[in-house]
């Protein structure tokens, strides 16, 4: 999934514009955050745009949701309005992959948000993205997984139906077209 490098130039303006209209465009996400202070984070830490350009290469709309009042770190969510479309059909980690014996997906929530260089959103930081608009609303995105759950063989997702947040579970092996999961970067 992700090649190590570095963006070329093209890739990283092409990436700050994206994210600069994304930015300018849904200002009720980041109240009293400027982009120019965003931008400068960014500059000043570059090895964050190759995790931001797989976000958006894969379909996941990353924005700026908040600020950390303690480091100063920005945090970057997948605002995509559906589960990221290149990060749907697998299963929540290597081991429920691994249990299928058939159908088998080609990876994993898990290995995919490492090899991407984010962090799967648990269900706090979902119920939080919740509150900035209504995100999956047709689909559903795995959420990072409490230990005690999954050593029973379970993951959990979310979606939002109804006027509601809802979270579930289901067997860690399992997946559907219509779920993928969303990643968080903190810069």
């Amino acid at each position: 999934m992700t090649n190590k490098k570095q963006l070329s130039p093209t890739q990283r303006e092409a990436l700050l514009r994206t994210l600069k209209a994304r930015f300018e465009q849904n200002t009720r996400r980041h109240k009293g955050l400027n982009w120019a202070e965003v931008q400068a984070r960014l500059e000043a830490h570059p090895e964050k745009l190759q995790p931001l350009h797989e976000m958006e290469s894969t379909g996941g709309e990353p924005d700026v949701v908040g600020q950390d009042e303690k480091t100063g770190e920005y945090i970057f969510y997948d605002c995509s309005p559906e589960s990221p479309r290149g990060r749907r059909s697998v299963c929540y980690d290597r081991e429920g992959q691994e249990s299928r014996k058939e159908h088998k997906p080609e990876s994993n929530a898990v290995d995919m948000a490492a090899a991407m260089g984010i962090e799967i959103l648990t269900e706090e930081q979902y119920r939080e993205l919740q509150k900035l608009g209504d995100f999956d609303t047709k689909t559903s995105s795995w959420l990072k997984t409490p230990a005690d759950i999954r050593k029973l063989g379970g993951a959990i997702f979310g979606d939002f139906r109804y006027g509601h947040v809802f979270v579930y579970h289901n067997g860690a092996q399992s997946y559907y077209a219509a779920r993928g999961f969303r990643g968080g970067l903190r810069v």
